[in-house]
C-alpha cells in the first residue's frame, strides 16, 4: 500500500508540477533531452572505434578535449542568459548539439571530429545549466520540490536512451550506428522546438533584453561571480563533490575488471542498480533538504557516503568472487546515495549563494563544477587512485569527507552574511 501511494504520489507531481504548464514541458523537455543524451553516451566510443576508425588513445583524447572544452560552456552560457534570456540561450544550446551531431555523421578523421565534438559538448554543458536556472526561477518556492521530478525524468531519459542504444547496437551496422545519431541530433531538435514554447521566466534585476519587460534600474553594479572569492571557494569544493560520477563511470567498472576476483559480467549491474536506486529515493533524498540550511547540514552525508564506497572498493582487493561482487555491488549503492545527496545540495547551495539579481551568470560559472569534474575525474581515477590500489581507494574517500565538512563550514559562513 505504502509502495502504491508513493506511486499515486509521483504520477500526481508529474501530472501537476511546480510551474504550471512550463514546468511541465520543461519537464518533458528534460526527458527527451536525457533520452538523446543516454543514446549518445551508449554509442559514441563504438561509433568512433567502427565507423570513424580511431583508435582507443584517439578516443579517449577526443572525449578528454571535448570534456575540458564543456568547461567553457556554462559560464557562456551564463553571461548570454543575463542579456537575452534564459529561453533564447536554451534553444541556441540545443541547435548547437543539432548541428554538431549532424556534423559528426560527415567527419572520419580525428582532425575533423575534435571541434565538432568539443562543440556538441560545449553546447551540452551550457543546456544543463540553463535548465537549472529555468528551472529554479519558473518553480519559484517550490524548487525543492521539482528538483526531485526533474531528476527522476532525467533519468527515466538515460534508461530510454539506452534502450534505444542497445537496440541499434544489437543490429551493429553502421547504418544502425548511423540512424542512432541522427535519433540523438531528432532529440535536441525536438528540445528546441519545447524550449521555443516556454515563456521567459520573470526574475529578479533582469532587464528588458532579458525578459522583454521593462523593469527598475539596477540600484548598482551586477555582482560579478569571477570576483567574488566566497562563491569561487564552493564553485571549486562543489567540483571535488561531483567525483561520483567518476567513480560509478570510470573507478568501480576498471577497478573491478582489473584489481579484483568478480566476474566481469557484473558491470552492467552497476548501471543497473545506480538507475533503480535514483528512481526510488530521489523523492526521499529530496525531502532531506528544503532550504540552504539544511542543504549545509547535509553536505557531510556525501563525503560519508564516498568514504563508504571507496572503502568497500578497497576490501575488495585480493578477496574471494563473492565477496569481492557483493562489496563492488555495496560500493554502487553507496555512489548512488552520494550521488543522490550531491544532486539535490549542489542545486540548492549554487541558487542560494549566488545573488539573486545576477543568477544568471552565478549559475554559470557554479556548472563549471560538473563540466570539471568530467574533464579531470577519470583522470584522477585512473591515473592515481588506481594505480596506488587500496590506499589510493581510501585516500580518495577521506579526501572528499575533508572536502564536505569544508563546504559545510564555508557554506554556513556564507549563508550567515546573507541572511
Amino acid at each position: 500500500m505504502g509502495e502504491r501511494a508513493r506511486s499515486e504520489g509521483l504520477a500526481a507531481q508529474l501530472r501537476r508540477p511546480p510551474g504550471g504548464r512550463d514546468g511541465r514541458a520543461m519537464l518533458l523537455t528534460l526527458f527527451v533531452d536525457r533520452t538523446g543524451t543516454g543514446v549518445w553516451s551508449a554509442v559514441c566510443v563504438l561509433y568512433f572505434t567502427e565507423l570513424s576508425r580511431l583508435t582507443a588513445a584517439q578516443v579517449g583524447l577526443l572525449l578528454g578535449a571535448a570534456s575540458v572544452a564543456g568547461i567553457a560552456g556554462t559560464p557562456l552560457a551564463g553571461r548570454l542568459a543575463a542579456s537575452h534570456g534564459v529561453r533564447r540561450v536554451l534553444i541556441g544550446c540545443h541547435l548547437m548539439r543539432v548541428a554538431a551531431l549532424t556534423a559528426v555523421l560527415f567527419c572520419s578523421s580525428f582532425a575533423a571530429l575534435l571541434p565538432v565534438v568539443a562543440l556538441a559538448t560545449l553546447g551540452d554543458r551550457a543546456a544543463r545549466s540553463m535548465e537549472i536556472l529555468y528551472a529554479t526561477e519558473v518553480a519559484g518556492e517550490q524548487h525543492s520540490a521539482y528538483r526531485a521530478l526533474s531528476r527522476t525524468v532525467m533519468n527515466a531519459g538515460y534508461a530510454a536512451g539506452a534502450g534505444l542504444a542497445a537496440l541499434g547496437l544489437a543490429v551493429g551496422t553502421a547504418a544502425a550506428y548511423r540512424t542512432l545519431v541522427v535519433v540523438d541530433a531528432a532529440s535536441f531538435l525536438l528540445s528546441a522546438a519545447l524550449v521555443a514554447s516556454l515563456h521567459e521566466p520573470r526574475r529578479a534585476g533582469a532587464g528588458a533584453g532579458a525578459a522583454g519587460q521593462s523593469a527598475a534600474p539596477d540600484p548598482g553594479p551586477r555582482p560579478n561571480p569571477w570576483r567574488d572569492a566566497g562563491y569561487l571557494r564552493f564553485v571549486a569544493l562543489d567540483a571535488v563533490l561531483t567525483i561520483d560520477d567518476a567513480i560509478l563511470n570510470v573507478g568501480l567498472p576498471l577497478w573491478l575488471i582489473h584489481s579484483t576476483g568478480a566476474p566481469h559480467a557484473l558491470v552492467p549491474a552497476f548501471l543497473a542498480i545506480n538507475t533503480v536506486v535514483v528512481v526510488l529515493a530521489q523523492l526521499r533524498v529530496s525531502a532531506l533538504v528544503r532550504s540552504a540550511r539544511q542543504a549545509v547540514r547535509v553536505v557531510p552525508l556525501y563525503g560519508f557516503a564516498v568514504l563508504g564506497c571507496c572503502a568497500a572498493a578497497a576490501l575488495a582487493h585480493r578477496t574471494g568472487a563473492l565477496a569481492a561482487s557483493a562489496l563492488l555491488l555495496l560500493a554502487a549503492v553507496l555512489v548512488t546515495l552520494a550521488e543522490l545527496v550531491r544532486s539535490v545540495v549542489s542545486w540548492e547551495l549554487s541558487v542560494a549563494l549566488a545573488p539573486e539579481r545576477a543568477r544568471p551568470e552565478y549559475l554559470g560559472v557554479a556548472g563549471m563544477a560538473h563540466s570539471t569534474e568530467k574533464a579531470a575525474g577519470p583522470l584522477l581515477l585512473t591515473g592515481a587512485v588506481l594505480a596506488t590500489g587500496p590506499l589510493g581507494w581510501l585516500a580518495l574517500g577521506a579526501a572528499t569527507t575533508a572536502a564536505a565538512y569544508a563546504q559545510r563550514h564555508y557554506g554556513a559562513g556564507r549563508l550567515a552574511l546573507t541572511r
